[in-house]
């Protein structure tokens, strides 16, 4: 553990050892503020670890430990959960529920260490299958999300706890502020462990052909179903505005670049100045048919919108993990 710089009380990011959170602390360590970081992961397996934050191996699922966490603090971030791409949570259903634990002890100790604001990470998996049947995907906005019919396991952990944060700040006066956030993607995040999302499953799939002169890759599915992916920049510039703005209701934070996954994968090849063939893999798991984010409401709140082209976000995700490509296969060599 690193101690903090003197100043104010601190800000708490939970789920700091993961992808968003990494980020999120890096851009709050630059604004000059005291940085608690906490995550479940030991300290060697973080993503990014940051000397000038004061560092916190925590099980926030605990009680006793999410306390730990928020003792002092003056506002909480929580980015915290069992999470990762479609292949995870479609087979890990339960832990992704119980992951309304940390929620929920994070908020408890918010309220009795009388946090300023609290703010929580939710997704685009809350809005509900039958808006997303079409991959001629109609933009998600805020009040769509009911009636609902969330994404199974984690898509309704999600909702509850956006549920559980709206109570808070009504029976409790906290200060919430709740993100939906679409895909977000980027450098130091999961890319070959069983919880990477398309774009990096993808940048991982097209750097190990350039490696081996494959001229093959798979796509899970058809290729045609549709998403929007946000540039993780984008995602932090997002929730830091949030958090300092006025607005308590769930919010969209998400491009609403729309392309198919065999788009995606074109682009990921553009980058890689590769052209190879695609294998579709028709009995993997592909989530809905189309999503994309309705931007009108961020707009009117925020005055901003994310902004990065995909394009711009993979030349900047996709040597990240070519580099750890090359690294990984060298030392297994």
């Amino acid at each position: 553990m690193t101690p903090s710089p003197v100043g104010p009380r601190p800000v708490l990011v939970c789920g700091a050892g993961g992808f968003i959170g990494g980020h999120l602390a890096a851009r709050l360590l630059a604004e000059g503020h005291r940085v608690r970081c906490a995550d479940v992961k030991p300290l060697r397996s973080w993503f990014q670890l940051h000397p000038g934050a004061e560092n916190l191996s925590l099980d926030l699922s605990h009680r006793e430990q999410a306390a730990a966490a928020v003792a002092g603090v003056r506002d909480v971030y929580n980015l915290a959960a069992d999470m990762g791409g479609i292949g995870y949570i479609s087979t890990h259903r339960a832990d992704c529920m119980l992951s309304v634990l940390i929620n929920t002890h994070l908020l408890l100790a918010a309220r009795e260490s009388g946090v300023r604001r609290y703010f929580y990470a939710s997704s685009a998996c809350v809005y509900p299958d039958y808006r997303q049947d079409r991959t001629e995907a109609q933009p998600l906005a805020e009040a769509m999300a009911y009636p609902a019919m969330p994404e199974d396991g984690y898509g309704w952990e999600k909702l509850f706890s956006e549920r559980m944060c709206a109570d808070f700040a009504a029976d409790y006066g906290l200060a919430v502020r709740v993100a939906r956030f679409h895909n977000v993607y980027g450098p130091h995040g999961s890319w070959d462990d069983g919880r990477e999302k398309a774009p990096a499953a993808l940048c991982r799939k097209v750097a190990r052909a350039v490696r081996s002169g494959g001229g093959e890759i798979e796509l899970w599915g058809d290729g045609r179903r549709t998403r929007s992916f946000t540039y993780v920049d984008d995602c932090v510039e997002g929730v830091r505005r949030l958090m300092e703005s006025g607005h308590d209701g769930p919010l969209n934070l998400g491009s609403s670049e729309l392309v198919t996954v065999r788009e995606l994968a074109d682009l990921v090849c553009a980058t890689a100045g590769v052209r190879l063939r695609y294998r579709h893999d028709l009995t993997a798991p592909t989530g809905v048919a189309g999503r994309n984010s309705d931007n009108a409401l961020v707009r009117s709140v925020l005055g901003w919108e994310p902004s990065v082209p995909l394009s711009a976000g993979l030349a900047a995700t996709y040597p990240w993990i070519a580099d750890r490509v090359g690294r990984a296969e060298e030392a297994a060599a």
